[in-house]
C-alpha cells in the first residue's frame, strides 16, 4: 500500500485560518464574519491584515446567515464561521431560506464539529450536520481530513459559486496530505490501492482508515482507501470503480451512521451497483464528555473500528 507519513499534528481549524490568511491577501471580495469565536476559528491574522472586511455579530448566529446572504448581492463572497453546532442546527431555517433556496454565495464555515470536540459535551457534539446540510438543494459538503487539505479547501471555494458547508474540527490531528495538493471539488482521492476491500473515509477518519489498512496489509488484507472529502456532490464514479473491483466496502466518518457519507455511498450502490457495506459512524446517539480519544474509542471511531468493520464485510462477500 502506498505509505503516508504524519507530518505533525495540527488542528483542521488552523487549516481554515491558514486558508483565510491568504484569501485575505489575494481575492478583495472576500470577507469574514463570526459569531464570538474568532480565537476558536484561528482567524485573527485575516482580521488584523483586513479589519474593514470582518464583521464581529456576537452571538446571534441566525443574524450572521441573514447578513452573509445579503452581502453577496453586492458581489461580496462572506464566509460565515462559529461552531458546527450552531452553524447547521441552531440556523437551519436561516439557511434553507436566506442561502439555499435563495441560491446565496455564502460559505458556511464549521469547526469543532464531531465527538472530537471533546469535553464541551453533547450539546456542542453535533453529529447530524452532514445529513442537515446535504438535503439542502444546491448545498456543497465539504469534510476535509487534516490541515493542509482544509487550508486548500478553503482557498478552493472561494472560487465555487453558489452555497458550501465547510466541515473542520477542534484537536490537533495527523496532518499527512501534500501541501501542495490541489483541491478539486467533488474528486475524490486515491490514497491506497487494493483489490479486496474498499475503505471510504471522510474528515478524520481518513487517517484512521489509512492505519486499519496498514494493520490489514499485514494480514494479508489488500484495502483501497479513497478520502471522500466532498459529500456532496458525492464522487460516483470513483466509487463505483472501486467497488467493483473490491467487491465490497466499508464507509467511515464521524457523523451520525443516519444521513452521512454511509448513506450517500448506500444510494450510489443500490442504484448502480449493489455490495456489502458496513458503516463505522455512531449508532443514531447523542455524545457525551470526554477527551477525543476516549469517545472515539467509546464510540467505535478509530482504527481498530476500521478494522473490524473490514473484517466482518469480508465474510459477506
Amino acid at each position: 500500500m502506498t505509505k503516508y507519513t504524519d507530518q505533525g499534528k495540527n488542528d483542521t481549524r488552523s487549516g481554515y485560518g491558514a486558508g483565510m490568511t491568504e484569501l485575505g491577501r489575494t481575492n478583495p471580495n472576500v470577507v469574514s464574519l463570526c459569531a464570538d469565536l474568532v480565537g476558536s476559528l484561528k482567524i485573527e491574522t485575516f482580521i488584523e491584515e483586513n479589519p474593514e472586511r470582518f464583521f464581529q455579530t456576537g452571538i446571534a448566529e441566525a443574524n450572521m446567515m441573514g447578513i452573509a446572504a445579503g452581502l453577496t448581492i453586492g458581489g461580496k463572497i462572506p464566509f460565515a464561521s462559529t461552531f458546527a453546532n450552531f452553524a447547521t442546527g441552531r440556523v437551519y431555517d436561516q439557511i434553507r431560506q436566506s442561502i439555499a433556496y435563495s441560491g446565496k454565495n455564502v460559505k458556511i464555515c464549521a469547526s469543532h464539529a464531531g465527538l472530537t470536540l471533546g469535553e464541551d459535551g453533547a450539546t456542542h457534539q453535533i453529529l447530524e450536520d452532514i445529513g442537515l446540510m446535504k438535503m439542502l438543494p444546491g448545498m456543497t459538503v465539504i469534510n476535509p481530513c487534516d490541515y493542509n487539505q482544509t487550508k486548500a479547501a478553503t482557498i478552493a471555494i472561494a472560487d465555487h459559486v453558489g452555497p458550501v458547508y465547510l466541515r473542520f474540527g477542534r484537536p490537533k490531528v495527523a496532518n499527512f496530505t501534500p501541501v501542495d495538493q490541489k483541491f478539486e471539488i467533488g474528486k475524490a482521492l486515491m490514497l491506497s490501492e487494493g483489490t479486496d476491500v474498499t475503505i471510504l473515509a471522510t474528515g478524520h477518519l481518513v487517517w484512521q482508515a489509512l492505519l486499519a489498512a496498514e494493520s490489514l496489509e499485514n494480514q494479508g488484507i489488500s484495502a483501497e482507501v479513497i478520502n471522500i472529502h466532498t459529500i456532496k456532490p458525492l464522487d460516483d464514479k470513483a466509487i463505483l470503480d472501486s467497488v467493483k473491483k473490491t467487491g465490497c466496502v466499508v464507509t467511515a466518518e464521524e457523523h451520525n451512521y443516519l444521513g452521512g457519507l454511509g448513506e450517500s455511498v448506500a444510494r450510489v450502490l443500490a442504484t448502480h451497483h449493489p455490495a456489502p457495506q458496513e458503516f463505522v459512524a455512531t449508532q443514531d446517539t447523542f455524545g457525551e464528555s470526554g477527551t477525543p480519544e476516549q469517545l472515539m474509542e467509546k464510540y467505535g471511531l478509530n482504527n481498530k473500528a476500521i478494522e473490524a468493520a473490514v473484517l466482518k464485510v469480508l465474510k459477506r462477500k
